[in-house]
């Protein structure tokens, strides 16, 4: 390239870039020609992820086709009968004689397990796998929400956080409660707990201690973490409250009422 051609075709850039890039396409075409990174290549690669993870998602229940990689392999027919182990180009000509296409079964076996299937059966194979996706529920990443106040907080202002505490334990997050002493750094400690036991009695049979309530910031302050009890615990909670129902008084209670039909 000439000189005077190199020139031009710079001011030509420079014109096209502090005009503001008037169409995106012209910006992605001048950033990339020379296999540049421009935004038009980091879209094409989001674009690729995407979907590169809705492939791996089927991946464990997909036609392979031809590419056998192992050269024996253990074979189930469509009807799930065990046809042994065959050697890939059997499995192959078995493929093209009866309109099947070939997908993993167990892979970790000596050797590999595979299954000849119809199009009809692997369609219907991968609803039933999404509807069982759908319907396992997912365990996200524990969000922990955090709540600072001072243990002179009026009754009001207690019952709103409390209220707010219960929304977010009823949510399935953690709660981190901090009470700030008063200046006078002697606070007694009892004070503290009472607050934290307050808030935890108005969600009887839904929250506990994740972490106790411990000093922090040199002892001005204490702090602790609420959770929403685990199914076993719920469990345990239900059969705890039946049997105090079932007191010594209802015992009497039901013994009296015995007698009196006898002595009826």
């Amino acid at each position: 390239m000439q000189r005077g051609e190199l020139v031009a075709e710079f001011k030509c850039g420079v014109r096209a870039w502090s005009g503001g890039w008037r169409d995106p396409d012209e910006r992605d075409d001048v950033l990339n020609k020379d296999g540049g990174s421009g935004h038009g290549e980091k879209r094409m690669h989001v674009n690729t992820q995407d979907e590169r993870k809705k492939k791996m998602n089927e991946a464990a229940f997909s036609n392979i086709g031809r590419k056998i990689s192992e050269r024996i392999i253990h074979v189930l027919d469509e009807k799930g009968s065990d046809l042994g182990n065959m050697h890939r180009a059997d499995v192959i000509r078995l493929m093209d004689a009866r309109d099947l296409r070939l997908v993993r079964r167990v892979t970790g076996a000596e050797p590999p397990v595979y299954q000849l299937l119809t199009g009809t059966q692997i369609h219907e194979e991968r609803l039933r796998l999404r509807e069982r996706d759908k319907a396992t529920p997912r365990a996200g990443p524990t969000v922990t929400k955090e709540l600072t106040f001072s243990v002179n907080i009026g009754q009001h202002d207690l019952d709103t956080k409390s209220k707010q505490i219960q929304q977010w334990i009823e949510k399935k997050y953690k709660v981190q409660i901090t009470v700030k002493k008063g200046k006078n750094a002697e606070e007694p400690e009892k004070k503290v707990d009472e607050i934290f036991n307050q808030i935890l009695q108005t969600m009887p049979g839904t929250a506990t201690f994740s972490s106790r309530p411990q000093a922090v910031k040199g002892g001005k302050a204490v702090t602790c973490i609420l959770r929403h009890l685990s199914k076993k615990e719920e469990i345990a909670h239900r059969e705890t409250q039946g049997a105090q129902k079932g007191g010594p008084t209802n015992k009497e209670n039901a013994n009296d009422r015995a007698s009196d039909d006898l002595h009826q």
